[in-house]
């Protein structure tokens, strides 16, 4: 029994990364806290997008500051025009914001991403 819920708990901590896998895609989980904001955790994540790569649409159940690490990323805020961000550049997205991102470079893009979310959501959330 104590086996079984470490296995399913385990499974529930992996699954935003899993979900979030694609070719071209690689999401390495740094570190994830909770915060003195009651049913609040801070989640760190690298991301590195391919060239030519694109993340869909989808959505973060909180607040994602990004920070570009290397490269020439392109961010889709809703039907904003797009924001193009090199290595330095900072992005704030609102909780619930519909975006996208895609590597708009010819070397491997990577940003830093920082999420304040509800605690036991799903860290993302594909969008059609």
């Amino acid at each position: 029994m104590a086996t079984a819920a470490m296995l399913i708990t385990g499974n529930i901590f992996l699954a935003p990364t899993a979900q979030a896998q694609q070719p071209g895609v690689k999401r390495t989980d740094l570190q994830r806290h909770d915060l003195s904001a009651p049913g609040r955790e801070a989640v760190q994540v690298r991301v590195d997008l391919a060239p030519g790569v694109a993340f869909g649409k989808h959505t973060h159940p909180g607040e994602e500051i990004i920070y570009v690490l290397e490269g020439t990323l392109e961010y889709q805020i809703e039907d904003k025009p797009p924001v193009t961000l090199k290595a330095g550049d900072v992005l704030f997205i609102p909780a619930g914001t519909v975006h996208s991102a895609r590597n708009a470079g010819t070397v491997t893009g990577s940003e830093l991403a920082t999420y304040i979310v509800e605690k036991g959501k799903p860290l993302l959330t594909l969008v059609k």
